[in-house]
């Protein structure tokens, strides 16, 4: 069964908690201040059993201006409004503001409730019923009921409950979204039972013994019960009134304008795209990074609105933009917001959030504006490929691109599942079922390739670039499945070449002039001529004033291509006198079973330790050989756990 919000509305002192007590028998007016002030500061809330049996939560929300954050709190979980207006009074300020929220709001249903008729006549009566008519036209309330009431006599009462129940009965489910959202709108304490929030369940349903996060500081909590309409039941559901008993957090550390979560789905946010509309009668142009305050669920947050395209907006004009909030909230695609002007405070406007994960847009980047007008008015394929291309390289989880695109997850999945046939998207973690953009993910494996051919031309005498390296060019906070799937491809499609741990372009290959060439061959004469005493880098450095950074350059080539052989960070080896000396080594081990350091000595012919350590420390490292007290024996055929 689709539960049902019903929310009052209207200028301060026009009778809506009396109306609301005159439908229900309930006083929505619970505090102290409210009795003492006859004014409503604080939402109330009631249940009213409707003509066809069916209960309903009533949300009450004060009129006065200087409380009209309250009242968006309440606004922002109704389905259908009780616009009230006093017949002796008519159309006030409050009345045109709560409207245009409402409208904001996009709440699409609602009833005219004309009240204080016992303090007019019946000519006064009709004028102020011309006057309301008059007031509605071009606004969603146009063709509503209008009902005269009189909660002190109780006319009109019957009619107005009859007017209510065939809405209720008739009003479109506009709630989104599948994840337990629940905006905080009350907290207080019960003895014996600890913490308890109350809010309008806004999308998704919770039950008895779940866990829930408490965003945006993502604190969790275990829900011990829940109440609707007064009555304890084990599940709540999307467009209920809800009162949750929590376990395992203190009043203290939860307000109003928290939300309660599914846990570990949603992320805090403080940029969001958005769809805004400036009011007719806010009177002077917004100006492009104006300060206001931001509405969304129960919560007011300062901010600041950029606007796309433009650099300030008339009274009455519409433009996409982006929100930058002073502190993060939790909000998705399709969701509703309203604007109210930071001083003197009253509403401006509002609109749609089209992005909840938004970046940094430069205000007049037209492919942005391109893409937040797909978001806006595309299809629900465009604003899944608008998404994917925005999630970058990281890619995207399944329940991340809906609650960004506002799809239902199997209206989701059919889009994403016809995007992979189509290979217009790519699955780069099963597990996690993340998805990239084919465009995306072609695009970074071309940037690899253009770094690569980069580094090439920058070290065009080195064989390639090492994987670390390019890794932490093009990918350091890159999925490392994303990279290791782009240089699996890159080396599959013949475009790169993998050695190891060097990466070069297919095609390149390491060219020397011939003064180049001249000098590699006299290295490695140098090299071969002293196999096993070799100079240091230093030293060979040294003999070539003037081309040390070509003997650099050489000797790491020749290291590269296996010519020598790095024993130290200094000492390099003729590689063919390293295998040659192994050889002999290795047979001199299975003569002796074991060998000192003189037994090494004598083998090399009379080496000295500059020499004989880091060689026997190289063979130990290359498994040739392990070191047992002062002795070395053959490593190969030996049970390291012996």
């Amino acid at each position: 069964m689709r539960h049902i919000i019903v929310g009052t509305a209207g200028h301060v002192d026009h009778g809506k908690t009396a109306l609301v007590k005159a439908l229900t028998g309930i006083d929505t007016d619970r505090l102290k201040e409210e009795k003492e002030r006859g004014i409503t500061i604080e939402l109330g809330f009631a249940s009213l059993v409707l003509d066809n049996g069916r209960t309903v939560g009533i949300i009450d929300v004060p009129g006065h201006e200087r409380f009209v954050k309250n009242m968006v709190a309440g606004a922002g979980g109704i389905d259908l409004v009780v616009m009230v207006i006093a017949a002796d009074e008519v159309v006030m300020p409050q009345t045109r503001e709560h409207l245009e929220i409402c409208e904001l709001l996009d709440i699409k249903k609602g009833i005219v409730a004309l009240t204080k008729t016992d303090l007019v006549d019946d000519e006064w009566r009709g004028l102020a019923e011309e006057d309301v008519r008059e007031f509605l036209k071009g606004t969603f309330l146009e063709e509503a009921s209008i009902v005269p009431v009189s909660a002190l006599t109780g006319e009109g009462i019957a009619d107005l409950r009859k007017g209510i129940t065939t809405l209720a009965e008739n009003t479109e489910y506009q709630r989104h979204g599948e994840f337990f959202r629940l905006p905080v709108d009350r907290v207080f304490t019960m003895k014996g039972f600890g913490t308890v929030v109350t809010g309008t369940l806004i999308s998704g349903s919770i039950s008895v013994g779940d866990i829930v996060q408490v965003m945006p500081d993502d604190r969790t909590a275990k829900i011990r019960g829940i109440q609707v309409h007064g009555k304890s039941v084990e599940k709540a559901e999307v467009g209920q009134r809800t009162a949750i008993n929590l376990q395992g957090i203190e009043k203290t550390s939860i307000e109003r304008g928290e939300i309660l979560t599914q846990p570990d789905v949603f992320s805090p946010t403080s940029r969001i795209d958005v769809f805004l509309r400036y009011l007719n009668r806010s009177g002077k142009k917004l100006k492009n990074r104006s300060r206001v305050r931001f509405h969304s669920g129960t919560s007011e947050i300062m901010a600041r609105i950029i606007l796309l395209g433009k650099t300030e907006m008339a009274p009455g004009e519409s433009c996409y933009g982006q929100i930058l909030l002073d502190e993060p909230t939790v909000v998705m695609s399709k969701d509703k917001f309203v604007l109210r002007s930071y001083s003197p405070i009253t509403t401006i406007g509002g609109g749609d959030i089209l992005d909840p994960l938004a970046t940094k847009i430069k205000s007049f980047d037209e492919v942005a504006v391109r893409d937040l007008a797909r978001l806006a008015e595309g299809s629900d394929d465009e604003k899944t490929v608008a998404i994917l291309n925005r999630a970058g390289i990281e890619g995207i989880t399944p329940i991340t691109l809906a609650l960004r695109t506002g799809l239902s997850l199997k209206r989701q999945d059919k889009i994403v599942e016809d995007l992979l046939s189509r290979k217009e998207a790519i699955l780069i973690d099963r597990e996690e079922r993340r998805l990239l953009s084919q465009k995306t993910y072609n695009a970074f494996i071309e940037t690899i390739r253009e770094l690569v051919t980069l580094y090439h031309k920058k070290f065009p005498l080195k064989e390639g670039i090492s994987r670390e390296e390019l890794k932490g060019s093009v990918a350091r906070f890159v999925n490392a499945k994303i990279f290791s799937k782009a240089m699996i491809d890159l080396e599959q499609q013949g475009l790169l070449v993998i050695d190891q741990d060097s990466i070069s372009l297919a095609e390149h290959r390491v060219s020397l002039s011939v003064d180049m060439e001249d000098l590699k061959e006299s290295i490695i004469r140098w090299y071969r001529k002293n196999s096993l005493s070799p100079p240091t880098t230093k030293d060979v450095k040294e003999a070539y004033p003037g081309k040390e950074k070509e003997v650099a350059n050489v000797l790491e080539i020749l290291v590269n291509n296996g010519t020598l052989l790095k024993i130290s960070n200094d000492l390099l080896y003729d590689a063919t006198a390293i295998a040659r000396l192994r050889e002999a080594y290795r047979a001199l081990l299975l003569k002796e079973g074991k060998t000192s350091l003189q037994h090494f000595k004598d083998l090399t012919g009379g080496l000295t330790r500059k020499f004989l350590i880091p060689l026997m420390e190289y063979y130990d490292a290359t498994k040739l050989t392990i070191r047992v007290g002062d002795h070395r024996i053959l490593r190969e055929g030996r049970n390291d756990n012996s």
